[in-house]
């Protein structure tokens, strides 16, 4: 392996360690104290210590545990292996940091603030794990495995999984605990979303009109940037029509939108954001 290679590697495992020590201070400081049920290994944990009294930090390592080796004999080494040091190092950083909930200066009265800044940490623990190219095991991982097995959709059953602990958690803690605990989801998933893919800086328009020359000549002319000209099936017809597709800057967004409607008061155009260009004529 190359001095650049290892100087990569421990990189990463230094990120992910110090991503979940973040973690873990994030559990100890806004979701066990406040009873967020967020689902995951986390959430459970949290009802775990609720009804029997069993130490969160050892719930989590035995459960993340059990999920491993299952995840070894159902998804093979190469898949779960990403998540072993995940798995080991981040209960641990939960014991060390169980203490941080009493420090006075640290606590927040409002709950939704509270959440917030819970799904932001989430969000970006997620995300950053990820990207580096490893995985905290836990619920996903049994998602994963039901997947192998079943063939039914990660996602789907990631959020059945994760619903069943939420609602688990209504029973235990009351509504206003979950309700939070969806907006720590919620919060958390935007996050995600941006650390992998980023914040986009362009804008991608596929626009249909009747006024197709003006509309070119507008986006080349007036806003300079390109038209790609494509064919799309009309709606419950084999006819085709032209379409028209142009990648802007999110600058632009709302000059484009307002030129193409005093140009056509009909026109139709889908607008997604666009995170790497490449090439072009």
């Amino acid at each position: 392996m190359s001095k650049k290679k290892v100087i990569k590697n421990v990189f990463r495992y230094f990120w992910l360690i110090v991503l979940m020590f973040i973690s873990a201070i994030n559990y100890n400081l806004f979701l066990n104290p406040n009873n967020i049920i967020s689902g995951g290994g986390n959430g459970l944990s949290i009802i775990i210590e609720e009804l029997l009294g069993i130490d969160p930090a050892i719930f989590i390592l035995i459960f993340n545990a059990i999920i491993l080796i299952f995840s070894f004999v159902v998804l093979g080494i190469e898949k779960s292996s990403s998540s072993v040091v995940a798995i080991l190092i981040y209960p641990f950083f939960v014991s060390i940091t169980s203490g941080i909930s009493s420090i006075s200066f640290l606590q927040a009265s409002d709950s939704l603030l509270v959440g917030i800044f819970a799904g932001i940490i989430s969000g970006f623990v997620i995300g950053s794990v990820c990207k580096i190219g490893f995985s905290q095991g836990g619920v996903i991982q049994i998602s994963q495995m039901i997947n192998k097995i079943f063939k039914f959709p990660i996602a789907k059953v990631n959020f059945c999984l994760n619903a069943l602990i939420l609602i688990a958690g209504v029973f235990v803690f009351g509504l206003s605990s979950s309700l939070l605990g969806i907006v720590v989801l919620f919060i958390s998933s935007l996050v995600v979303d941006r650390i992998l893919l980023g914040i986009s800086s362009n804008k991608s328009f596929i626009i249909i009109t009747s006024e197709e020359e003006k509309m070119t000549e507008f986006i080349r002319k007036d806003l300079g940037h390109g038209v790609t000209v494509f064919f799309v099936n009309e709606k419950d017809s084999k006819k085709q029509r032209r379409a028209l597709m142009t990648v802007i800057p999110t600058r632009d967004y709302y000059k484009l939108t307002e030129g193409a409607k005093k140009i056509d008061k009909d026109v139709f155009f889908v607008v997604t954001d666009s995170y790497q260009l490449q090439g072009g004529i």
